[in-house]
């Protein structure tokens, strides 16, 4: 077997991905910490083709060096937006029509593989700080919380680990 070189891959223009259908996703990011999580999610939210990221809070904003290190150019392709805080940002996309779903471990969560999107549906996709998880009162405004299921001692994914597991299963379930 052969790995494909970088032309053989059929890439789509930044133009292209721009005006191309898109996962209807956006990705919330409260309060995150890491510019190199936040790189990561832009650069996963491309490869998925979602329709854009919520950065929220503390959540830094592009351009910087130390999202792009991850990122790779991603911040131009996928469309995000600054907000103060993430109860603003899940406002605004309640007002948008979207479904508004925290990935956490709360009580009463589905779990992500039993979880069934509605095609007919856009969604909100809330991301919690790396410590401290999705806010409380953002937890209170939320639809639904899907839960990634996990068999090991740690009990928590890294963010970007979570934000791949479940873009990809999104993408499965509605694209595929």
């Amino acid at each position: 077997m052969e790995k494909l070189k970088l032309d053989q891959l059929n890439r789509v223009s930044v133009e292209e991905f721009k005006t191309q259908e898109k996962l209807p996703v956006v990705m919330v990011l409260d309060n995150v910490r890491s510019m190199h999580n936040i790189g990561s999610i832009f650069r996963t939210s491309d490869g998925f083709s979602i329709e854009s990221i919520a950065l929220c809070g503390i959540t830094a904003q592009p351009p910087h060096r130390e999202i792009e290190k991850t990122a790779l150019g991603a911040t131009q392709s996928v469309d995000w937006k600054y907000f103060e805080t993430t109860l603003n940002a899940v406002e605004s996309l309640i007002d948008q029509g979207y479904e508004i779903l925290a990935i956490e471990q709360a009580a009463g969560s589905t779990m992500l593989n039993t979880f069934a999107p509605d095609k007919n549906k856009k969604y909100a996709l809330i991301l919690g700080n790396e410590v401290n998880g999705v806010d409380e009162e953002v937890m209170k405004q939320i639809d639904k919380c899907i839960e990634i299921p996990q068999f090991g001692t740690k009990h928590s994914f890294n963010i970007t680990i979570a934000a791949g597991i479940v873009l990809w299963d999104f993408f499965a379930k509605l694209r595929l």
